[in-house]
């Protein structure tokens, strides 16, 4: 069952509406264009499918190594130093912030750089697709086996080839540019550069060098013939390239454990990247603090002999000033705030004697520096409290209590050098680090981490779905042309007709060669019973009733541009009214690119050309329809070089005046109206004209351009006729044309929308 409008015996009075009727783009419309093109979504969503399940079957796996390295956190602690001056020296970071930076430096980097030979890349070339996929999946019988070339082709690897090479010293002008190497027979090579030169010839497990190239392949298994690109990379951009490969992230906050992935297409390299990385962390981890507590003791030894200096010199200032004065020692009631005093100005000497280590490591501004600034001040000003104390203390007293003072601070201080001597060189000698290795690296071989099947194949299948649906909506945009006849009768044009879409139609037209000479290509003839015919019937019958009222029995019928069906509609239209019992002529007016005489099955030549030009007579250029009894035809002939002179000769008026008693109806094919002007010659003569639009084609501002430059030349379009409907879910269809077929035997018909 198709949908058509109603045909009309009569136009409707005229109506004035806006000239483009306005568009509402509703979830109703959108589901209902998304409806019409299911089965093209559906086919490119199956190829997004199909090609992503290639993709996961054909594309080299990447393996991802991890390993996870724990970062202890150590607050510097100094003699002296309070705890909660110590905690004011924390920064609120954690300590892997830092150490993640150090991990992925290229002081760490550098050492799996060198230990792997990551600045030499080897790759075996591959047949194109799925070259790599078959060399995957050999499985070597015995150690240095070669997968045989598939279709002799021996240049490529099908599997099991092994290139190593422990040394590649090249020219500057060489690095990063791709060689070539060559297997040859007996484990023998040859080296080329880009141009094709050759550079070194050589033979695996000895070295050659030649041009500036020194080389040494450790071992090479492959076919004779077999090729491998070899290039020389730069070390500072494979460096860049391996910080950016490896992820480095702290677990959890403040834990100070650092989770370390690679990914590599070598699940064996992948492993040993983050094996040496891991470890050439741990190492300069050991180290760096070795060295910072050898720089300590450094400092530490250089200031044992000025602090003995000191303590010699207070001591023997103390027993001077006791000879002198006749005195002893302080005073029982004294001893506390000797003590006090003691213990104040050997912390403050402690700190100063830090502060030299720290103003050589740290600047004025750092945290930890600020923090024993700090401390200092603070023992300052319990010293100032002290100070007054001492003063209210008799001359010889005070006396006294000070060089007492100096000999306890200096000793103290000399003593916790001393212990701090020995500390930093039992630090040094046992190199201890804060970073530690919790889980060395590890790969699991069973489960490439890329391409994961699951998310590949359905994230390719939904990403093909919505760029379908997106083309679909896109397409729809971009295409403006009308595909609901209210469009048009919008624009004063009544629809005479909706004409759905033919395939068997599409095929005669498109597939000449199926068709020998002389045989009509006719949907009228060939399929009746299309649906596309029926419609053609119902304008059958509207003509009919409305030719009372024209002023002949002319009917014009034209398009706006070319390829709407124009010429399908005249050659069906005129076979259906002859099958009626009317006689009908059919005029090929299109004298530029007419091709009605393809439809009809007869030759060009001998027709409105030379008729007009009075080369022929009219009763040679009148032929018969084979099929069509009662129908006539006139070619459009030779094709003229004036043809617009030609319609407006009065010979051509003559020839209408002269067929038009003898026929029942004469349909005239014309060229298209915007395309020339051949149409409004011909529409003078004409009592109706009918324009042709075809289905999501012709825009409306199209079809208002051609129907008013008709107009404008006095010639007044009687409807339209809608060709080429394509069913919608979105479509607007009052009325049903069924397709009734001749029962077969059992009586029934069937009924097709």
């Amino acid at each position: 069952m198709a949908t058509y409008l109603s045909t009309r015996t009569s136009p409707p009075p005229q109506i004035v509406p806006p000239s483009v009727r306005d568009e509402e783009i509703d979830l109703r419309t959108l589901l209902a264009t998304l409806g019409d093109s299911k089965r093209m979504i559906l086919v490119g969503t199956l190829m997004f499918l199909l090609a992503s399940v290639l993709y996961v079957v054909l594309a080299t796996p990447k393996y991802e190594a991890s390993a996870t390295v724990q970062v202890e956190r150590r607050t510097p602690t100094f003699p002296g130093l309070s705890a909660n001056s110590a905690a004011q020296s924390n920064t609120g970071e954690s300590a892997a912030t830092t150490e993640i930076q150090l991990l992925t430096s290229r002081s760490v980097l550098s050492e799996a750089l060198d230990n792997l030979d990551l600045d030499v890349q080897i790759e075996p070339a591959r047949f194109p697709l799925f070259g790599s996929y078959i060399a995957r999946t050999f499985t070597p019988s015995r150690t240095g086996e070669v997968n045989s070339p598939w279709f002799g082709l021996s240049r490529y690897g099908w599997g099991g080839e092994k290139l190593e090479i422990a040394r590649l010293d090249v020219p500057q002008e060489l690095v990063d540019q791709p060689m070539r190497l060559v297997a040859g027979e007996g484990g023998s090579y040859t080296l080329y550069d880009p141009e094709g030169n050759a550079l070194v010839r050589g033979i695996a497990g000895q070295p050659v060098q030649a041009g500036g190239v020194n080389m040494l392949v450790r071992s090479l298994h492959a076919n004779p013939g077999m090729r491998f690109d070899v290039t020389r990379l730069n070390s500072l951009n494979i460096l860049a390239q391996l910080r950016k490969d490896i992820s480095a992230s702290e677990q959890g906050r403040d834990s100070g454990v650092i989770a370390l992935t690679y990914q590599n297409e070598d699940p064996i390299l992948a492993r040993q990247v983050l094996e040496q990385i891991s470890r050439a962390y741990v190492h300069q981890n050991v180290a760096r603090n070795s060295a910072e507590a050898a720089k300590r003791l450094q400092f530490v030894k250089r200031q044992l002999p000025n602090v003995r200096k000191e303590l010699d010199k207070a001591q023997a200032a103390l027993t001077a000033y006791q000879s002198r004065t006749q005195t002893l020692d302080v005073g029982v009631q004294n001893q506390s705030l000797l003590n006090q005093t003691v213990g104040i100005e050997s912390a403050i000497s402690q700190l100063r004697i830090q502060q030299a280590d720290l103003a050589s490591r740290f600047t004025p501004q750092h945290p930890t520096y600020k923090a024993l600034l700090a401390q200092i001040a603070q023992f300052e000003a319990q010293k100032a409290q002290l100070r007054g104390r001492i003063a209210e203390l008799p001359e010889t007293q005070q006396g006294l209590f000070r060089l007492t003072r100096d000999v306890e601070v200096t000793n103290q201080t000399y003593a916790s050098l001393l212990d701090q001597a020995q500390q930093l060189d039992i630090a040094r000698a046992s190199a201890v680090g804060n970073a530690r290795i919790i889980d060395p690296a590890a790969v699991n071989y069973e489960s490439p981490a890329w391409p994961k099947p699951i998310p590949v194949i359905a994230g390719g299948t939904l990403l093909g779905a919505l760029l379908m649906m997106g083309f679909v909506l896109v397409r729809q945009m971009m295409r403006r042309g009308v595909e609901d006849p209210a469009d048009i009768e919008l624009l004063g044009l009544p629809v005479y007709a909706s004409i759905p879409y033919s395939e068997r139609g599409r095929e005669l037209t498109l597939n000449p060669a199926r068709f020998p000479n002389g045989q009509q290509k006719l949907l009228a003839l060939n399929a009746p019973t299309d649906l596309a015919m029926e419609a053609l019937r119902s304008l059958r019958t509207s003509l009919h009733f409305a030719r009372f009222k024209t002023k002949n029995n002319l009917l014009m019928i034209s398009a706006p541009s070319p390829g709407v069906g124009k010429t399908f509609v005249c050659a069906n239209l005129a076979v259906t009214m002859s099958q009626a019992g009317q006689r009908v002529l059919l005029i090929d007016a299109d004298m530029r690119r007419g091709t009605l005489h393809h439809a009809v099955g007869v030759r060009s030549e001998g027709g409105l050309s030379e008729l007009i030009s009075g080369q022929i007579p009219v009763e040679e250029a009148i032929r018969s329809v084979q099929g069509a009894d009662n129908l006539s035809f006139i070619s459009r002939g030779e094709i003229p070089p004036n043809p617009s002179e030609l319609l407006m000769n009065p010979a051509f008026n003559e020839l209408l005046e002269q067929v038009g008693p003898r026929y029942d109806i004469v349909i005239i094919d014309t060229p298209p109206v915007l395309a020339v002007t051949d149409a409004a010659v011909i529409g003078h003569q004409v009592g109706t004209c009918l324009m042709v639009v075809r289905f999501g084609l012709n825009q409306q501002r199209e079809i208002a351009l051609a129907k008013q430059r008709l107009e404008q030349n006095g010639v007044e379009v009687k409807g339209a006729i809608f060709n080429g409907v394509q069913k919608r879910s979105g479509g607007h269809y009052a009325y049903t044309y069924y397709e009734y077929l001749p029962t077969t035997g059992s009586g029934k018909h069937r009924a097709y929308r």
